[in-house]
């Protein structure tokens, strides 16, 4: 299938599909496509939901996704699954667990596979809310695989981070290495029916007064979201925490600086390419990495010189 603007702009899925592939790819025209949409980003609620493999984050936001598609929303999914290294695909099958949802067209799910990279799967990422943004979706959600550096990286394409944790998984410990109660906005415990959920509760209370003082406190909601238990109660704090972001002007800050951090990372990436295509290449690189190599000369002074001949 050729893409088409006007296929997008009319509201059809395969041509929404078919420009993230495009964008995803880096294939040619992708960079028209993104500025051509970008003026209609920017409506959607965007939601990234992370925690700890086995905490249920697949089932909750199948949950959530339900109730907002009660409230006749339209929603997308962009599920981020480690990736095979053997057919380069997303292993987690986030799409198969969420085969239910696959039928309904205000739905549009979307797994991006981590390739092994970090920083560039957060812009990857980001691309793909736009892309669903300008569609005209008005609840995005981002669900990450674990609570590593990278999935921190990636919510914060999100204007509101949802932290599943589980009793009995240590997530305690968990959530402090990753620096998780920074970005967090709402906490949810979910399987809340296992032993250990009030401890946990409580350790999340004591962890957020160790933190400095702030006009949003993370509210903690307990769910049991295979069994539709507890999720009203999310969606009402998702909502609630929507709501200050927008009144307290918070959601304009936080996407000031998104947008600061993606046009600095842009404009790193453009100058690494820059180098990588004009002089890693060439043979005089090469004979800088000899003189290096045999101690003639040190790194730091080939790489003054050759950044001062690039910025001259």
């Amino acid at each position: 299938m050729e893409f088409s603007m006007k296929d997008f702009w009319n509201g059809n899925r395969r041509a929404l599909a078919r420009a993230i592939t495009i964008v995803e790819d880096e294939r040619d025209g992708f960079e028209d496509i993104m500025k051509d949409i970008y003026h209609h980003t920017g409506r959607a609620q965007v939601i990234g939901i992370t925690g700890a493999p086995g905490a249920g984050k697949s089932t909750l936001s199948d949950a959530l996704i339900k109730k907002y598609r009660a409230q006749g929303k339209t929603v997308g999914i962009v599920a981020v699954d480690p990736t095979s290294p053997f057919s380069g695909g997303a292993i987690l099958g986030d799409r198969i667990r969420m085969n239910d949802l696959t039928l309904d067209k205000g739905v549009y799910i979307r797994s991006m596979g981590t390739r092994g990279s970090l920083g560039g799967l957060s812009r990857k990422t980001a691309d793909a809310v736009k892309l669903m943004d300008a569609f005209g979706l008005d609840v995005i959600f981002i669900e990450t695989v674990g609570v590593g550096q990278s999935e921190v990286d990636i919510v914060k394409n999100a204007d509101t981070t949802l932290v599943v944790l589980v009793p009995g998984l240590g997530d305690d410990i968990q959530a402090i290495k990753a620096g998780i109660l920074e970005i967090g906005d709402v906490f949810v415990i979910n399987k809340c029916d296992r032993d250990g959920a009030d401890r946990l509760n409580v350790e999340i209370e004591m962890m957020l007064d160790l933190g400095e003082a702030q006009n949003w406190r993370p509210p903690i909601e307990r769910t049991i979201a295979n069994k539709d238990q507890g999720v009203d109660d999310v969606v009402a704090a998702l909502g609630d925490h929507r709501k200050y972001l927008e009144e307290s002007g918070v959601l304009d800050e936080r996407r000031r600086d998104r947008a600061r951090s993606e046009m600095l990372e842009m404009i790193h990436d453009r100058i690494s390419r820059h180098i990588e295509e004009t002089i890693s290449k060439t043979g005089e690189f090469s004979d800088y990495v000899e003189q290096v190599f045999e101690r003639k000369t040190d790194p730091y002074t080939v790489v003054d010189s050759i950044v001062g001949k690039i910025f001259k």
